[in-house]
């Protein structure tokens, strides 16, 4: 880790979840001291040196509060909502009140206004905000958690989705947490700057199936669907149309090719190559 000025200080949303909380967890280890950000501070970890703040996205006021004269902040975007957008400018406009000097967005690979996985385009709107807003940023933008992949398997032992033969760079949550950690200690390094954080490997839905098999004992399989195939069998779940639209386009961002870049940015971060997807799951 860098060495840091005297007394600067930081702040991490998240710590509840299992991104923050590493995020959290790694600066604790290192000696900084934080503030936790948290919708319920009894939830947050209970780490050495840090303390824990009322500081729900939505609340402009407490975030307000929470956040003066804090130097370096990461924001974990918040959970899957239909007004995600709206909440996160709330957030980001207390926090340049607040006089932040350094914002971390965790971001989504790929994101853009037109973005086929309809989440990755609520990213691109955050971060837009974000630089209008005019406070220093990096954006780390995340490809599929590797560490999500076996969640991905029915009970049936299939992975089913209309992802085609496509590719996706699944990226462990380790590695993520790792790198937020290294840009937010040494972030006048990375000001302005937007790492795209892949794991080593672009892989298929059936090459993940024979990595999980393969490491977990239970056979597992890939049946692609087709897009009307996806929105039927998870009608069923009665969630609404905007999420609907996330989950069967998350396999259809994969079809388009627009999850398959692997990039240098964990190795460049960290200091150490990507972690492998059977190394996450084993």
């Amino acid at each position: 880790m860098p060495s840091l000025p005297p007394d600067t200080t930081f702040a991490v949303t998240g710590s509840t979840g299992r991104l923050g909380g590493r995020v959290a967890r790694r600066l604790a280890a290192a000696g900084v001291a934080q503030t936790l950000l948290a919708r319920d501070p009894g939830r947050a970890p209970r780490l050495p040196g840090a303390v824990a703040v009322p500081g729900s996205y939505g609340d402009r006021e407490a975030v307000v509060r929470a956040l003066r004269g804090v130097d370096r902040l990461l924001m974990v975007s918040a959970a899957e909502t239909a007004d995600r957008v709206d909440t996160h400018r709330v957030f980001v406009d207390a926090a340049v009140e607040a006089g932040v000097g350094h914002l971390v967005y965790i971001s989504f690979y790929g994101a853009a206004p037109d973005a086929t996985f309809t989440l990755a385009r609520d990213h691109w709107h955050t971060e837009q905000h974000i630089r209008a807003a005019g406070v220093p940023f990096t954006f780390l933008r995340d490809n599929l958690y590797a560490d999500f992949m076996p969640g991905l398997v029915g009970d049936d032992g299939v992975i089913r989705g209309p992802a085609g033969e496509g590719r996706a760079a699944v990226v462990a949550q380790d590695d993520i947490a790792d790198a937020a950690t290294a840009v937010l200690t040494g972030a006048p390094d990375h000001t302005g700057a937007t790492y795209d954080l892949t794991g080593p490997e672009a892989l298929t839905l059936g090459e993940i199936a024979a990595v999980l098999t393969g490491t977990t004992g239970r056979t597992v399989g890939y049946q692609p669907e087709s897009v009307a195939e996806a929105y039927r069998t998870r009608a069923s779940y009665g969630a609404p149309d905007w999420q609907l639209d996330a989950w069967v386009s998350t396999y259809t961002a994969i079809a388009a090719g627009e999850l398959a870049g692997v990039t240098d940015c964990v190795p460049r971060l960290t200091g150490r190559p990507a972690t492998p997807l059977a190394d996450v799951v084993r």
